[in-house]
């Protein structure tokens, strides 16, 4: 379907999956100038069948997807756009959310476990229980990632331990595993098994620096490396699509989704960084070639790679696991919203002394503190209170989020960072931007091209071998608005003590296993004791009744 050569007017073209945690778009990007042609969306449902757990159904997903993709081709024809000036497509996702199925059906062994979800914690207390000191930092100098319910090693160990449906696949053996990007490249390519070096590298299972899956993490874990799909880098051709709508195009291109954001940034040498806020929040940090250890709670990831020959570059990163969806949770369990969208003109009628603190630690506290115990506080309620306060403190939350990042990134590279780029559905709430310059003390800087996830991986597909549709700039000015801070440091530094303050307060609500495990075994040990003594008492009665 596709030309060497287009003769559209926009020239060639390259498409973009974007597969997040609340909907599927497909994007056409015009490969000469960067722009958005069209596009189409479909929200993804999410279901909770018990406390802590996360769902999708991953054939929802893929019919989400195959819908954007013919939509958005219509729509390229209403517009007088030749669809088969589309040269390449990529795909970014949403990462760690776990996916199997069966190779033979095709057909998923369970519903998509979302990377938000916790299930894991009883296996992740098990698991520290056997290592020394409980250090949940063991595998880091092999994957770069400390050992929590977050990632996708866990979720399919839970799998494999706890569904039959996938124990029995596995011994048929025609059980696979894969990201969302594996499941969406194995059935548009009709059986591409295959992953980038960027998802890989949230699993847990590949190794940081071979960019290979690792033998002592696949032993650690039991998980069976035959299920496991080929590591590729993020920018050459994984197999070519076999729907009718786009016969033939090549997938080119593959990147996590806040690897994606940063690559769509153009953070692409060493010291720039970019934070997208979606339904959590993502700051990355470019270190190059280097792989920087943190010791402030940050994770070391795979930040691309432009090709199978070219050396990866590594970033540092934060995650927030609670960002907008705070604000839909405001919304949607607590009815002060009718409309997320209200959040920035409702704030603004209120005086700006707030005194409120939200800790939404719904599920636990990602990056900097990785604590899962941690529960949601809101502090310093007073008669005066009311909900438009409380909305307040849920946006000053995702912003005080995004400067304990910060904060650990300084410690960690010694660096100040002078901007804040920023994307992602909130940030085209301008209040929340303010707040975000005034509380870090940095300008935040706002691309007026909002749609940089989708336009990384488009970059990766058009750049790669074979495709090369796509120049690279580094030098490129992008057309930004900027949020310059507009409080003092005293301020500021009050601000920030009060969140610290509030984060102290959330620690420690929900007991792990290793807590109620030492509340049994103290049972166990009184028992006996509490039963002799008992038993004396009752004989030194009856001797006395007896003498009387």
């Amino acid at each position: 379907m596709n030309k060497n050569e287009s003769t559209s007017r926009y020239g060639p073209l390259v498409g973009a999956i974007d597969e997040g945690t609340s909907s599927a778009r497909f994007l056409v990007f015009a490969a000469d100038t960067a722009e958005v042609l069209t596009y189409h969306q479909v929200p993804i449902t999410q279901t909770c069948p018990k406390e802590g757990w996360v769902e999708q159904d991953p054939i929802e997903i893929l019919k989400a997807v195959r819908e954007c993709l013919n939509q958005t081709i219509f729509n390229l024809r209403q517009l007088t756009i030749d669809p088969t000036d589309i040269v390449a497509v990529g795909i970014t996702n949403q990462r760690e959310t776990t996916v199997v199925w069966d190779s033979i059906t095709g057909e998923p062994l369970y519903n998509a476990i979302v990377w938000m979800d916790m299930r894991t914690t009883s296996i992740v207390d098990d698991i520290l229980k056997k290592i020394r000191n409980q250090n949940k930092n063991y595998l880091k100098p092999l994957c770069g990632l400390p050992i929590s319910p977050y990632f996708s090693g866990l979720k399919l160990k839970w799998l494999l331990e706890n569904v039959p449906r996938v124990r029995e696949a596995l011994n048929l053996k025609r059980c696979m595993f894969g990201t969302i990007d594996s499941w969406l490249i194995w059935n548009l390519t009709g059986g591409v098994h295959a992953t980038d070096v960027t998802n890989a590298s949230r699993t847990m299972l590949m190794n940081i620096t071979t960019l290979k899956w690792d033998p002592t993490l696949l032993s650690f874990f039991n998980i069976p490396p035959e299920i496991l799909p080929e590591i590729r880098s993020s920018s050459e051709i994984y197999g070519y699509i076999q729907d009718e709508v786009l016969s033939g195009v090549p997938i080119s291109g593959c990147l996590g989704d806040q690897q994606s954001a940063l690559v769509g940034q153009m953070c692409l040498q060493k010291g720039q960084a970019k934070s997208t806020y979606g339904t959590g929040c993502f700051l990355l940090y470019n270190t190059g070639t280097a792989i920087v250890d943190s010791s402030h709670g940050l994770l070391t990831t795979v930040a691309y790679q432009l090709g199978p020959q070219a050396a990866p570059i590594y970033a540092l990163e934060g995650s927030v696991a609670i960002a907008g969806a705070v604000i839909q949770w405001l919304k949607d369990n607590l009815g002060i919203l009718s409309d997320v969208k209200e959040s920035e003109s409702l704030v603004e009628q209120i005086p700006t002394d707030n005194r409120v603190t939200f800790v939404p630690a719904f599920a636990g506290l990602y990056a900097p503190y990785w604590r899962k115990d941690a529960r949601s506080v809101i502090c310093g309620i007073t008669e005066d209170t009311n909900s438009t306060h409380i909305i307040k403190a849920a946006l000053q939350a995702v912003c005080f989020q995004t400067r304990d990042i910060l904060e650990a990134m300084k410690e960690d590279t010694g660096l100040t960072l002078s901007k804040l780029l920023v994307d992602g559905a909130m940030t085209t709430n301008n209040l929340l931007m303010q707040m975000q310059a005034d509380i870090c003390g940095i300008p935040v800087v706002r691309p007026l091209m909002c749609e940089t996830t989708a336009l990384g991986v488009a970059i990766a597909a058009g750049n790669a071998d074979g495709i090369r549709k796509w120049d690279v700039k580094l030098d490129i000015a992008v057309p930004s608005d900027i949020f310059v801070p507009s409080i003092s440091e005293n301020e500021r530094d009050i601000l920030y003590s009060q969140w610290k303050m509030a984060i102290d307060r959330s620690l420690g609500w929900e007991p792990d296993s290793n807590t109620n495990d030492n509340i049994k075994n103290i049972h166990k040990a009184t028992a006996p004791g509490i039963f002799m003594i008992s038993t004396l008492l009752l004989l030194m009665i009856a001797k006395y009744h007896s003498m009387l």
